[in-house]
């Protein structure tokens, strides 16, 4: 699987876990050249609290377009610090 913005790879893996639809790619996976870091934080009941990237290609900027877990809820260990993406992120084979 990919992850594509404004025409880049930002991720890409076999190895994405589906959950709720998105797929979360292993950390590695990622291009870390096109992360910025986020103040942004959400929670899920079930997952637990989520932080967020931009994503930075060239001069354009996709404000909180991707989100990780980096300490989950014993539900959700599977997906401990995988990155997901929305935003007009595009996930492709």
């Amino acid at each position: 699987m990919k992850a594509i913005w404004k025409d880049q790879v930002i991720a890409e893996s076999d190895r994405t876990v589906v959950v709720e639809g998105n797929h979360y790619f292993p950390k590695e996976a990622v291009k870390a050249e096109f992360l910025r870091d986020s103040a942004t934080h959400t929670t899920c009941p079930w997952k637990g609290v989520a932080s967020y990237y931009s994503l930075q290609v060239g001069s354009e900027t996709n404000r909180d377009a991707a989100w990780y877990y980096p300490q989950t809820k014993d539900a959700a260990k599977h997906i401990e610090g995988y990155v997901a993406f929305w935003k007009g992120v595009k996930i492709t084979e």
